[in-house]
């Protein structure tokens, strides 16, 4: 993860040649304070990230964070202090407050549904459904909220789908082909049906996915499997019914909206002089 090209990014996005209105308006000598204030309950992520921000624009702003990563924060909690002169906070102020409320929102969505398993042996798995150039940020929040992060990439593990199978002819097929030409690589399985659970054992799959089957499906399916290999679920759950999967014995439940649809965290960032 290379967290100083991704800021360098940012800011070039965001700064463009300068900060027309800071420099108008704020003397340079100008010293300042501003501290990072949680507006809700939330999980803290991406302290590292706005720090980077800030030292970007400015070597002489030093963020001190006030929260850990994966910490708790109550509404009217400090999460962080920064300091240093005041034109580069202002103008790196936008950006890392982005990264601070996206990282802070997938924590905290993410130990929502953890909160809703506990107690079963269910663990919350992210996806590969990421905002494109965040994904290690992202799975990192994740990891935050207490979530276990899935794959990072095509490169890390074989998952097998739908329309693998489709191509490849059928379950079994795909599976075999993926063992041949990857032995030593875990092998993921997407079924969608019941009969097609024993098919890609017997080929060789290390873990069964299933994909939008109802809890009751999951209770069936997790028989058939007999504990041979690990089961994950997915497709359209959320925190209403996640408890109902993880009771019907599921390993692993994968939540695509913990980085697609997380909502960012209220958080603020306030100055004030030094």
């Amino acid at each position: 993860m290379d967290i100083p090209e991704l800021v360098r990014r940012a800011l070039e996005e965001d700064v463009g040649a300068g900060d027309l209105t800071t420099t108008a308006t704020v003397p340079a000598d100008r010293l300042a304070r501003g501290v990072f204030l949680a507006k809700q309950e939330l999980v803290v992520s991406g302290l590292e990230v706005a720090a980077a921000v800030f030292r970007a624009v400015d070597q002489r702003l030093v963020l001190e964070p006030a929260a850990g990563e994966g910490g708790r924060a109550l509404a009217g909690a400090h999460l962080g202090h920064v300091t240093g002169p005041a034109r580069g906070m202002l103008t790196g102020e936008r950006v890392a407050l982005n990264f601070v409320q996206r990282l802070c929102g997938v924590a905290t969505l993410t130990r929502r549904f953890v909160d809703a398993v506990a107690g079963t042996r269910a663990r919350i798995r992210d996806t590969r459904k990421t905002t494109p150039l965040l994904r290690a940020l992202e799975k990192r929040a994740v990891e935050a909220g207490g979530g276990v992060p899935h794959r990072a990439g095509l490169d890390k593990a074989i998952l097998i789908k739908d329309n693998h199978v489709r191509l490849a002819g059928s379950v079994g097929e795909a599976t075999r082909r993926a063992r041949a030409a990857f032995r030593d690589a875990l092998v993921e399985v997407e079924v969608e049906r019941l009969e097609q659970i024993e098919e890609a054992i017997a080929a060789g799959a290390g873990m069964i996915l299933l994909d939008n089957f109802a809890s009751a499906g999951v209770v069936e399916a997790i028989s058939r499997v007999r504990g041979r290999v690990p089961v994950e679920v997915s497709g359209g759950i959320t925190l209403p019914t996640v408890r109902a999967y993880a009771e019907a014995g599921a390993d692993y439940i994968a939540i695509g909206a913990l980085t697609h649809s997380a909502p960012a965290a209220d958080v603020s960032f306030e100055i004030d002089d030094a």
